[in-house]
C-alpha cells in the first residue's frame, strides 16, 4: 500500500472526486477501484470519500496524479492509456456536462449552429468549466490549419511526475467526449503533443477541426 501523496495545495471541487470514483468503479468494478486507491496512496477514500460539495478542500492535484500513475502501474502504459481515455469520457458523460458554461450547449439555439462554430465555441467552454471551478488553468488557441490547441498550463494529471512520453490521457478523453456531446455525436481526434511530465512548459493537445469518419 503506497503512502498518501504530498498535497500540492491546488484543488478540484470535492464533487469532482466523487464523479471520478464513480467513473472508476463503473469501468473497473469495486475491487478494481479499491486496488487503484491502495496503489495510489488514497486508501482513506475507500471508506471515507470526499463530500458531495463544490468546496476545494479534499481533491488535491497530487491525488489525481497518483491515481493516473496507479492506472499505468496496474495495466502498463498502453493499457493504462486506454483506461485513462475511458475514464475521461465517463467523467464528462456522468457529470461534467452539467457544469458551468457547457450547460448552454444543450440549448436548441446552440444545437442548430454549424459544426465549425460549435467546435470553436465549445472548446473554450470546456476550458472555462475547469478554470472557473478548480485551480486548473486552461485556454484554447487557433494556430490556423487543421487543428486547435487546447492548453493546460497547470495540470493535475502529471503533477510532480517525470515521463518520457505524454501521460495526461484523462484530459484527452474528457475533450473527446465533450466535443462528441457538443457536436451532436461527432468524434474528433485529440492528441497530446506536449506534456509537463516530459519537461515541457505545459500540456498541450492538438484538437483536429474535422470529425473522424
Amino acid at each position: 500500500m503506497a503512502n498518501m501523496p504530498e498535497p500540492s495545495g491546488l484543488y478540484y471541487p470535492d464533487r469532482f472526486a466523487l464523479i471520478l470514483l464513480n467513473a472508476l468503479e463503473e469501468i473497473m468494478g469495486r475491487n478494481g477501484l479499491n486496488a487503484v486507491l491502495n496503489m495510489g496512496g488514497l486508501s482513506d477514500w475507500i471508506e471515507n470519500p470526499p463530500p458531495d460539495d463544490m468546496k476545494k478542500a479534499e481533491f488535491d492535484f497530487a491525488y489525481m496524479a497518483a491515481l493516473n500513475e496507479a492506472l499505468e502501474e496496474m495495466y502498463g502504459p498502453r493499457g493504462g492509456r486506454g483506461l485513462q481515455l475511458r475514464l475521461g469520457r465517463v467523467l464528462f458523460a456522468e457529470g461534467l456536462a452539467n457544469f458551468g458554461s457547457l450547460v448552454g450547449a444543450s440549448d436548441l439555439a446552440f444545437k442548430v449552429l454549424p459544426l465549425k462554430i460549435k467546435l470553436k465555441a465549445g472548446l473554450p467552454a470546456i476550458a472555462q468549466v475547469f478554470d472557473s471551478l478548480s485551480d486548473q488553468t486552461s485556454y484554447v488557441t487557433d494556430p490556423g490549419g487543421d487543428h486547435y490547441f487546447y492548453h493546460i498550463a497547470r495540470c493535475s494529471m502529471c503533477w510532480k511526475r517525470t515521463a518520457d512520453r505524454p501521460v495526461c490521457f484523462i484530459a484527452s478523453g474528457i475533450i473527446e467526449e465533450a466535443l462528441r456531446w457538443i457536436s451532436g455525436g461527432h468524434t474528433f481526434r485529440v492528441d497530446e503533443v506536449t506534456c509537463i511530465a516530459m519537461g515541457d512548459k505545459e500540456c498541450k493537445y492538438a484538437v483536429y477541426k474535422e470529425p473522424l469518419g
